[in-house]
């Protein structure tokens, strides 16, 4: 199934209908006739394989009992299939009652079990913005093409995941991160079967499915096989991605995923107990974000400030098990700020944790919808910091990715594959007119870090060609230059001093 070419053709039909407007509701329409399609197609799976299976969505409002017919003119249609979906189907599946015959109320939904509920939440966060039954019909039949339990479309589904997402991603820029990235960090913390893993702001999912994806490699036992369904928690405070990624997870054989739709910041983070902790956390939080005072106070307050990536950092620092791995991908504002708060981040992460590696990646990563410079931060909870390695990705004079003609891709990161698995510094080459060695490579002791006032400035940017910048992101970069300036001055400004007072 060209999946793909299915997306433009949903897109078409529901551009001539009166009730949705623009791309976030079209998605938001895909995304619950795509649910309502893959959990009868799980269903259908759990028949065969579970024995004495009962149903979780009630007879009646399984996608095959009104999606589908044996004939196309006993198919729900017009003004009856927009009266049954508004005022049937999904009242009954978000748990409300409806009137029976005899205008009584009458709850046909009462199961609680995890799928049930899960059915019930995705349910309430959704609507039905189509007006026209007939068009609605066209789209639902679109659907009923597809077979979820085919090994071919679950796996060109996840190119329709991206399709979608960049259509969005100029206003939503938190929703997607490339799956280059994700697998490559995915690879360097190498969760394995039995870990616990989590991502606090989870997205549509791309980083747990890559956990996942990692572990089946490992080649699993039925029993681990059935470890492995209660072995991803996900956080997302947005409701269209939350929805994306309960549906992403089931594609891939969760059956039922620990998806909270709500915002992981809101809890204290003293209160955690030991099993509120994983044994792996993948991360890219949201950069620029400002958080209130009332979440500020869920954090230790010589660490908290109102920026919420430094807030994510925090918890991800709390939630770790003993001897857990962390990957992160984080803006440059965390990596030079001076400030009290980011300063004691960073203090606590080298002095409480292993910080062993950063990479800085090019800026047009994530361009053209984002150009705030990002690094990977790789630590474990092992014991404190004795060194760290810095690597600086550098791309050929001249190019620079673009997600949408040149996105960055897995073996991009083969150079630091290979460095990764033998580690050396490496020396830029200095230019005629510089006084200051550079590297594109470099271990450095934590003392060194501790005595740069916890910077981790120590392999320059990459050189690549310079993209246009929105006026928010040119702030966001600007704040996060002035920070690395006003440390670097401060630097020469105590070398100066000590060389007088000496």
């Amino acid at each position: 199934m060209a999946l793909l070419a299915l997306i433009k053709r949903l897109q078409d039909i529901m551009r001539n209908d009166a009730g949705v407007g623009g791309d976030e509701q079209r998605l938001s329409q895909i995304i619950w006739i795509l649910f309502l399609k893959v959990f009868d197609d799980k269903e259908k799976e759990w028949e065969f394989t579970k024995e004495d299976y009962k149903p979780v969505i009630p007879v009646g409002y399984r996608w095959r009992d009104w999606a589908t017919s044996t004939s196309v003119k006993d198919q729900m249609t017009g003004e009856e299939l927009i009266d049954f979906i508004n005022n049937k189907l999904f009242k009954v599946l978000a748990g409300d009652a409806i009137k029976n015959d005899e205008g009584q109320d009458v709850y046909l939904f009462a199961n609680t079990s995890r799928p049930a509920l899960l059915v019930k939440e995705f349910m309430k966060e959704s609507s039905n913005f189509m007006k026209n039954g007939v068009l609605l019909r066209q789209v639902i039949n679109e659907f009923d093409e597809i077979n979820f339990n085919d090994g071919s479309d679950r796996h060109a589904f996840n190119d329709v995941y991206e399709t979608l997402l960049k259509g969005l991603q100029k206003n939503n820029g938190e929703f997607f991160t490339p799956r280059a990235i994700t697998t490559f960090v995915t690879d360097k913390v190498d969760p394995k079967i039995g870990d616990k893993v989590a991502d606090f702001a989870c997205g549509t999912g791309g980083f747990l499915v890559d956990a996942l994806e990692h572990m089946k490699k490992q080649k699993p036992t039925v029993e681990q096989l059935d470890v492995m369904q209660k072995s991803f928690y996900g956080v997302e405070k947005k409701q269209l991605p939350y929805m994306l990624c309960a549906t992403n997870m089931m594609l891939h054989d969760i059956e039922e995923p620990d998806i909270i739709h709500g915002n992981s910041l809101e809890q204290d983070v003293r209160k955690y107990t030991d099993d509120e902790k994983f044994d792996v956390i993948l991360m890219n939080p949201p950069y620029g974000g400002s958080e209130l005072e009332i979440i500020q106070k869920n954090f230790p307050a010589e660490l908290r400030n109102s920026e919420t990536a430094d807030l994510f950092v925090i918890e991800m620092m709390y939630r770790l098990n003993k001897n857990g791995r962390c990957g992160v991908v984080l803006p440059d504002g965390i990596m030079f700020g001076s400030d009290n708060s980011k300063k004691a981040i960073k203090k606590k992460l080298v002095e409480e944790f292993n910080l062993h590696t950063v990479i800085r990646l090019p800026e047009s990563c994530f361009a053209p919808y984002t150009s705030i410079t990002t690094n990977l931060l790789f630590f474990d909870n092992n014991g404190a910091t004795t060194e760290t390695w810095f690597y600086r990705f550098d791309l050929p004079d001249g190019q620079k990715f673009s997600m949408k003609k040149n996105p960055i891709k897995r073996e991009d990161f083969s150079a630091i594959d290979e460095w990764w698995n033998h580690r050396a510094e490496i020396r830029d080459e200095k230019e005629n007119n510089s006084m200051t060695e550079t590297w594109k490579a470099r271990k450095v002791p934590v003392s060194e870090i501790i005595d740069s006032g916890y910077s981790f400035d120590f392999c320059g940017f990459p050189n690549e060609e310079k993209v246009i910048l929105s006026p928010e992101e040119t702030i966001a970069n600007f704040k996060a230059e002035r920070e690395r300036l006003n440390h670097l001055m401060d630097e020469k400004l105590q070398a100066i001093l000590e060389l007088l007072e000496g």
